[in-house]
């Protein structure tokens, strides 16, 4: 019962962290920190969740979870109605979540191919922007669409309109970080977690932050290449033409919404990075709250 405790406690307390974290503004000055940090609060609730569950259900073999799991396939008489349930529960649970990664997978995986079939016949190369595809389209538009070996970043023609050259290249200098660091996939686990528990508001909120974090981890990357005036009136041109949804499965240059906007501007325009202590706290905080939960799985109690 000593592990289904502690996994419980650990279950709470990554619930507590989430809700701080959604909060938090120290996040923007280092947020590649921050993305491992919801990553490992993501990993360690799943894990610890089901674990609770199962740890309570194989409490009577008395050899933890792993150990419970491999007696659980002989003898399953010491198991009674509640442990029978927690352990009905458990693997429910586990099944429920990775059932839905695996559907938004193959969703966005899905969208992604008909978008690029969609561009094979509409877009067209322009040698203003090298490695670029054009859409004729009005509207201001710039997105990636990411893959293993196929990323492309697509803009518009009223985005070639809109921003003179130089805010152009940081616009592009964005997309390709964002292609480059597979950003897709750090928001892949949280969409997934928002459809399985859509009424829940931390879990939307959730998926706001992290969003927001890897806008800036790219703007973070295209600022090594262009200076971030560049990018922060760029941003603020798309912001006031009232840039389109991107389409389903690719990564979008922002929203036009005003916080974020002026939230990722302010910090382009005055840089404050996070010290180097914290960046090593906040990785080692990481690495600690991804490890323990699977370990308690190994562990007899």
């Amino acid at each position: 019962m000593t592990g289904a405790l502690l996994l419980g406690a650990i279950s709470a307390s990554t619930v507590a962290g989430a809700e701080v974290l959604s909060h938090a503004r120290w996040t923007w000055r280092t947020p590649r920190v921050a993305i491992a940090l919801w990553q490992a609060l993501g990993l360690a609730w799943g894990v610890a969740t089901i674990g609770t569950l199962l740890a309570f259900a194989l409490a009577p073999y008395g050899r933890g979870i792993a150990g419970g799991l491999l007696l659980l396939g002989g003898d399953t008489s010491p198991l009674g109605p509640l442990h029978l349930a927690a352990l009905c529960t458990g693997v429910g649970l586990a099944a429920v979540l990775l059932g839905m990664l695996g559907y938004a997978v193959f969703r966005v995986a899905r969208a992604r191919r008909r978008h690029r079939e969609l561009l094979a016949l509409i877009s067209h190369r322009d040698s203003a922007v090298p490695g670029t595809l054009v859409v004729d389209h009005p509207g201001a538009a710039a997105y990636c669409v990411p893959g293993v070996r196929s990323a492309k970043v697509v803009v518009s023609a009223g985005t070639l309109a809109l921003l003179d050259p130089a805010e152009l290249a940081a616009v592009l200098a964005h997309e390709r970080a964002h292609a480059r660091e597979r950003h897709d996939l750090v928001l892949l686990p949280f969409a997934s977690l928002r459809q399985v528990f859509p009424q829940i508001g931390l879990v939307g909120r959730c998926l706001d932050s992290v969003e927001l974090l890897i806008e800036m981890r790219a703007d973070d990357r295209a600022r090594r290449h262009r200076p971030g005036r560049e990018l922060a009136t760029a941003l603020l041109r798309f912001a006031a033409a009232r840039p389109a949804v991107a389409p389903s499965g690719t990564l979008a240059m922002g929203s036009a919404e005003a916080q974020p906007i002026l939230a990722r501007v302010g910090r382009l325009m005055e840089p404050a990075p996070a010290h180097p202590a914290i960046r090593a706290a906040g990785l080692a905080a990481a690495v600690l709250i991804a490890v323990v939960p699977p370990l308690l799985y190994a562990l007899p109690h």
